[in-house]
């Protein structure tokens, strides 16, 4: 199907400057995007290239957030933050270091720059990658590499101060820490570090939108394949081809009938056949930000309990995207889905809709914070998570609808836009 990006912008309710969107080529994506000499051409002609003036993030942007994540450790007294590998360390820095069993991380203090930890032997590559002017500290093989970060501790005189870490630090990695910098006192970072990615600028929405955007109309291109005896490779594959025309590696993964109750897939491989439902859950990233989108339809004609369970669950959705506000509880959005769902004899509690509603979603596909009965977390304008009401009869079918959204001042709105219409119209515009 082919939109122009003109109409793609007006449809998405995004702006040019929004995007960002230039006559350049994406820097720093590359790895995202393809060849597309296994693409058909029929496909390369229904849709364009969605990323080619997608801009980055700047310099300033990962200073403004380590400025937010020295506020937030101020606020909670807190002197010190250590970050490792990870996607922790990519937010913050744009540093994407793989992980061993060799330490490397930042130390980030309220007042002075960061100061870097690194193995000996990694020492020019780490001076590659990690900010000009940021001071890099090694240690050798034989020595200790928590010794160095307890030096920091101890030049920057809080040697007995509050030591925060990164929640994605690995077991060994705490335990170094601790044992190592006493007689500081090592604390869960999750505040810092959760307190800035939970709340999202307006270039990382717009970012999502875009993905969000890009996957919907895939699974739409994707979906013209339908044929009985296909699988769900088959699906899978045009799926992804669709999104390699618009740029993005990216994709989704089919279940067929019965399997497609199973919220994560059944290990029974099913072909298509006639009356079966067709659930795919997938998406893709644009600059390191995520989609995760479902779609339910059906292949033939569906039944009338099909169509009830469909509706049931649209319903749902549609619930939790009204209760949407600030300063509503995470649980609040999962309590309206399921009272919808439980009100319809799919209950009680989870005996159906056997997941919570949603989960954040980011830079990682699931991330801080979780739409859940217990989490009386209160939105902020900026959180964004998926919408994923769904309902799942085992030895029958399962329906799921999945839409990610974001938090705004006035209430939620659905990122990338075309929500579900009905059964038979699965992407609005």
């Amino acid at each position: 199907m082919s939109i122009s990006r003109r109409k793609f912008i007006r449809n998405g309710a995004l702006t040019v400057a929004s995007l960002g969107l230039t006559s350049k080529k994406i820097p720093g994506t590359h790895n995202l995007i393809r060849e597309l000499s296994d693409v058909s051409p029929e496909l390369q002609a229904s849709l364009q290239n969605m990323v080619s003036g997608v801009v980055p993030l700047t310099p300033e942007d990962f200073e403004k957030r380590l400025e937010i994540a020295r506020r937030l450790m101020a606020e909670n007294a807190i002197d010190v933050l250590f970050i490792g590998g990870g996607t922790n360390l990519v937010y913050f820095t744009k540093v994407s270091w793989w992980l061993s069993e060799r330490p490397f991380g930042m130390v980030l203090s309220r007042k002075r720059p960061p100061v870097w930890i690194s193995p000996a032997f990694e020492l020019r590559r780490a001076q590659e990658v990690t900010p000009a002017g940021h001071e890099v500290r090694v240690w050798e093989e034989h020595e200790n590499p928590y010794k160095i970060v307890a030096g920091i501790l101890s030049d920057l005189g809080v040697a007995s101060g509050r030591l925060a870490l990164a929640p994605d630090l690995r077991a060994f990695e705490v335990f170094g820490l601790r044992t190592n910098c006493a007689p500081a006192e090592v604390i869960n970072g999750a505040v810092v570090t959760e307190g800035c990615r939970g709340v999202k600028s307006d270039k990382e929405i717009a970012f999502m939108d875009l993905a969000n955007r890009i996957t919907k109309m895939a699974y739409r291109e994707g979906f013209k394949s339908f044929r009985e005896g296909m699988s769900p490779r088959d699906l899978s594959g045009a799926i992804a081809a669709a999104h390699q025309a618009m740029g993005v590696s990216g994709g989704g993964g089919p279940q067929f009938g019965p399997n497609s109750a199973f919220p994560h897939g059944s290990q029974v491989v099913r072909t298509l056949q006639p009356g079966d439902t067709v659930l795919v859950d997938g998406g893709c990233s644009i600059e390191g930000y995520r989609s995760d989108i479902t779609r339910t339809v059906v292949f033939g004609t569906p039944s009338d309990k099909h169509r009830r369970v469909w509706d049931v669950v649209r319903r749902a959705q549609a619930a939790a995207l009204q209760a949407v506000r600030p300063g509503a509880t995470c649980e609040s959005i999962d309590r309206a889905a399921r009272k919808v769902v439980e009100d319809a004899g799919f209950g009680p509690d989870t005996k159906f809709f056997t997941h919570r509603l949603g989960h954040g979603i980011g830079m990682e596909g699931h991330e801080y914070p979780y739409l859940v009965r217990g989490n009386t977390l209160k939105l902020e304008p900026g959180m964004t998570f998926s919408n994923e009401p769904g309902i799942y009869i085992y030895g029958e079918f399962g329906i799921r609808i999945e839409d990610c959204m974001v938090v705004t001042e006035s209430g939620g709105r659905i990122l990338g836009g075309m929500p579900v219409v009905s059964l038979e119209q699965p992407f609005g515009d």
